[in-house]
């Protein structure tokens, strides 16, 4: 059988950074439900076995696509990997974090005021030079807080590359790297999916500039009608939502 052991990285790290138990711990309840993740097996805290925390986990087969345009495709098969992304993103956020055994995975309520707050300490942590861009959109982020929205399972890094899809075909087999993962709002998962549509197209992760249309790629509002149809849920503020991801 094939394995994957996935590490936290020796040496110094941020606090709080490559937290490989936190991530053991909200795969195995999203297996148990049926959720497209690899399978858990073991957690090991003992730093002493191989220098470092570990997990062991199934290795699923399949594609793990890292441009988005999706080049070689045809319209109508870059379409329905889209949309298995915004589905199974709505699937992750139904989710009722207490009835799975998630109460205490993190805290309830002021979910991006935390996250500010964070990603600021982190920031300040790894500055060299001073950057007065990052100092005004530091002042700024806090100043200007959307309202809270329900607490869900947030991934905190919901992209395609962390997706493996089926070898021919668009379905999700599993979700990747959750080491960012907590409870909090799910607009911060699902802005942070379409901050893509605002990077260049010159970029692997960016659409900017792309002319989607013929790609076949549903646009920011197609991709907003979708998740709002599955979840009943529809995000406001998106400008700051966008300044926010981008600030993490």
């Amino acid at each position: 059988h094939a394995y994957v052991l996935r590490r936290k990285p020796p040496g110094t790290l941020l606090p709080s950074a490559h937290a490989v138990d936190r991530e053991f711990t909200v795969i195995s309840a999203l297996h148990a439900q049926g959720y497209p993740v690899a399978r858990p097996y073991a957690l090991c805290t003992d730093d002493g076995v191989i220098g470092s925390m570990f997990y062991v986990m199934d290795k699923v087969e399949g594609r793990v696509l890292w441009d988005l345009k999706l080049p070689g495709l045809e319209p109508a098969r870059r379409r329905a990997i889209y949309d298995s992304q915004v589905d199974t993103l709505a699937a992750l956020h139904a989710f009722d974090p207490a009835a799975i055994g998630l109460a205490d995975y993190g805290r309830p309520g002021n979910y991006f005021e935390r996250q500010v707050g964070r990603w600021t300490k982190q920031y300040r942590a790894s500055e060299i030079d001073p950057i007065p861009a990052m100092d005004r959109l530091i002042e700024f982020l806090p100043a200007t807080l959307p309202p809270d929205g329900p607490t869900r399972i947030v991934h905190g890094d919901f992209r395609l590359d962390n997706l493996i899809l089926a070898p021919d075909g668009p379905q999700v087999r599993a979700v990747l790297d959750w080491e960012l993962s907590t409870l909090g709002d799910p607009m911060a998962d699902f802005s942070y999916l379409l901050i893509a549509w605002v990077i260049p197209a010159t970029a692997r992760n960016g659409l900017a500039g792309a002319d989607i249309e013929a790609l076949g790629i549903p646009s920011v509002a197609q991709t907003v009608e979708r998740y709002a149809a599955l979840t009943g849920t529809t995000p406001a503020n998106l400008d700051w939502l966008f300044a926010y991801n981008l600030f993490r």
